[in-house]
């Protein structure tokens, strides 16, 4: 992990609460996810490694900022012992010898959606044969299965702290999301919102969408868009976890965006085809 200042990279100030890293995490993933880089012609590979590495700072500070317990590791000692590179392993330190121990387990909305796998490395006071403490480190393999929901808790018992005399703490990793630039996750559905024009709306449009698994899916606009209007592509949304093959549906609204004005002719020709009967 680097040595570099979170709260700079998540552009907050120190004092900044759970609501303020959001809202900064959000925008700066809005800008610096890779997935952007699709938006420049050019694809330059410099470039591209320049979004993968500010994006991995970005991740690596909400990370630990984000979490109560590992933030007040990296405020006291002016980092935290997280390595996020080789599949997203990480460390973590346990502090308590009784009962369980639950920290946060960040994964990607495409983790989440594909499965993954990933590896922490745990570190923990543990009695000697003199009931002495002595710390001791274990790697813990956590296996993400494909449409895994925020707040599900995978338990490895006794694999915590342990005080002379008790039996060892539980670890529990409960996962949690990372805000996506283009997807939202609402239960076994994805939420997607695409900018279009008011002739887009009037005449249609053909949307190119890259899936969350990497694939390139074309959709058909061909109905008017109307306030509220919402296009549902079956099939296209989360895995459900107990059945991966089965999947919820992507739901995508619409921003229409209305010309800042119109000249003299430009309103005749509006008024004069939106009233003729024929031309619907």
């Amino acid at each position: 992990m680097g040595n570099h200042d979170y709260y700079k990279t998540l552009k907050v100030k120190r004092d900044a609460t759970l609501e303020d890293l959001n809202d900064s995490y959000n925008n700066l993933v809005m800008k610096w996810h890779p997935d952007k880089i699709n938006q420049y012609p050019s694809r330059n590979p410099s470039r591209k490694q320049e979004f993968e590495a500010k994006f991995k700072r970005i991740s690596e500070a909400y990370e630990v900022l984000s979490d109560p317990k590992k933030r007040q590791i990296y405020d006291r000692s002016g980092q935290y012992p997280v390595n996020l590179e080789n599949g997203g392993g990480s460390n973590m330190e346990v502090d308590e010898g009784v009962g369980v121990v639950e920290t946060d387990f960040l994964c990607s909305l495409e983790e989440l959606y594909k499965g993954c796998k990933k590896k922490v490395n745990v570190v923990r006071d543990v009695p000697d044969e003199f009931g002495k403490l002595k710390s001791e480190e274990e790697i813990l393999k956590i296996h993400i299965k494909p449409g895994r929901k925020k707040g599900t808790k995978i338990t490895f018992p006794g694999k915590g702290s342990q005080q002379p005399g008790s039996a060892p703490s539980d670890v529990i990793f409960v996962v949690n999301e990372r805000p996506h630039p283009i997807f939202k996750r609402d239960g076994k559905d994805l939420i997607m919102t695409e900018k279009i024009s008011l002739l887009e709306a009037l005449v249609g449009k053909t949307l190119n969408i890259t899936t969350l698994d990497g694939r390139h899916i074309t959709v058909e606009l061909d109905d008017i868009v109307t306030p509220g209007y919402e296009k549902v592509v079956a099939d296209e949304g989360m895995p459900l976890s107990k059945d991966p093959s089965k999947r919820g549906n992507l739901i995508i609204k619409f921003n229409v965006m209305y010309p800042p004005s119109l000249t003299s002719q430009q309103k005749y020709d509006v008024r004069r085809i939106l009233n003729d009967p024929a031309d619907y």
